[in-house]
């Protein structure tokens, strides 16, 4: 196998830069720049040259052995200053040592999982836990990296295999008396992993959410004060703003971070009749990214009725709050009354759905886990058939068990692999 190489931390000018080795040669490599053997695993503070002996850099080494490391292989890692000049400087010379190679994109953590140091959940939270941008995210994230996701899904396995291997006696025992029904006790085992599975299953839309973003959008009539009140949420002009009905036609996005949240605020354009082509395209795009948000503000009076459908939790205010003296469940954006309780508000509504999210956060793992549920409903239902037909319920019990092998990445995923690590930089 190839030893690797690259820059481990952000591109451009820092304090200190990172820049990893891993590979059989990984050990020798750094020794040949440090000028002598390294700690078979620790941390030295070593001069840098090149292959004439001029000095690169001071810098700190860290040595591990296999596979006590990340990738599961020797590795070695400079913390350089941070200097582009530096860096570059570095990888050149560790670019002409013979056997040595740039990584390629992912290719770190793709080893690891090769090596069993991750599984795919565990890759995909590193991926989620790189890209958080809030609070919520990074938890999420934690513990899908710390192997959540992977320990749910190895006590459901262990389970069903119990399930799976009481089945397999009864059937190969089948000329001789069985002393003790196992249905009840596999039947227990099933409806175990099913409630478990159901509940995770339940959460991952949220879960998904969380890694991606809510959306909350704002509904209402032309010129009621919708644009204002994106801009005064987001603390600049990031919509028009006009006194002339239509000014919005498309959809203006801005993300923010509401109570640890991810959320993106969407200012839809009015909502009413039009003989304007393009106005109309936009209000048709407004009732449909309305319809699919995760929240709708309404800015409307009383008795006021839009052709957008309120869903539970939704939120209602009358707009223009400095223009009119009924202003207790009214907003604008204009003075920023009500701005905060709105604030308040959404985020309230969005941590109550968050708190049902489950561990599982991508559509894969959703699929993985619908397709063992199926499996095991089929499982229970000739379960009831009786001992005759054990071997196909034996065969359903399989079918579940790979599928949760498939959540993890231990089979059936090689195709999924070159897209997942494509998302990950050259130093991870």
């Amino acid at each position: 196998m190839d030893t690797i190489f690259a820059l481990a931390s952000a591109q451009g000018k820092a304090g200190v830069a990172v820049i990893r080795v891993s590979g059989p040669l990984a050990l020798a490599a750094g020794a040949q720049l440090c000028g002598g053997d390294l700690p078979a695993r620790g941390t030295s503070l070593r001069i840098l040259q090149d292959e004439s002996g001029e000095r690169l850099d001071e810098a700190l080494v860290l040595s591990f052995t296999a596979p006590q490391s990340f990738t599961g292989e020797n590795t070695v890692e400079f913390q350089t200053h941070g200097s582009t000049a530096v860096v570059s400087a570095v990888l050149d010379s560790l670019g002409r040592i013979e056997g040595l190679r740039m990584a390629d994109p992912g290719e770190f953590t793709r080893r690891a999982l090769e090596n069993g140091n991750l599984d795919l959940a565990q890759v995909e939270g590193l991926a989620d836990l790189i890209d958080a941008e809030t609070e919520a995210q990074r938890k999420q994230a934690q513990v899908i990296l710390a192997g959540g996701l992977g320990k749910l899904a190895e006590a459901w396995r262990v389970k069903l295999i119990r399930a799976a291997s009481l089945i397999e006696v009864t059937i190969d025992f089948a000329d001789e008396d069985v002393p003790v029904d196992v249905t009840p006790e596999v039947s227990e085992l099933l409806a175990d992993v099913q409630a478990g599975l159901e509940k995770e299953t339940a959460g991952v839309r949220i879960a998904e959410r969380i890694r991606s973003g809510f959306e909350v959008a704002i509904v209402g009539a032309p010129n009621v004060g919708k644009s204002t009140l994106l801009n005064a949420l987001a603390g600049r002009e990031a919509a028009i703003t006009s006194e002339y009905a239509g000014t919005t036609r498309d959809i203006i996005e801005v993300r923010m971070d509401l109570a640890g949240l991810p959320v993106t605020l969407l200012d839809t354009a009015g909502l009413r009749d039009t003989d304007d082509h393009v106005e109309g395209i936009g209000i048709s795009l407004a009732r449909k990214r309305a319809q699919d948000a995760d929240l709708r503000v309404f800015l409307a009076e009383r008795d006021e009725v839009l052709d957008v459908e309120m869903q539970q939790g939704d939120i209602r205010l009358l707009p223009k709050a400095d223009l009119r003296d009924d202003a207790g469940d009214a907003i604008s954006g204009q003075s920023g009354q009500g701005i905060d309780r709105l604030v308040d508000h959404i985020s309230k509504v969005l941590q109550n759905r968050s708190a049902q999210a489950g561990i599982a956060t991508r559509a894969r793992h959703r699929d993985a886990m619908v397709s063992a549920l199926a499996s095991l409903a089929e499982a229970q239902e000739i379960l009831k058939r009786g001992p005759e037909f054990y071997d196909i319920a034996a065969e359903e019990m399989r079918s579940a068990i790979r599928a949760l092998e498939m959540l993890v990445g231990r089979i059936g995923v090689e195709n999924l692999l070159d897209e997942i690590f494509s998302s990950f930089c050259l130093g991870k």
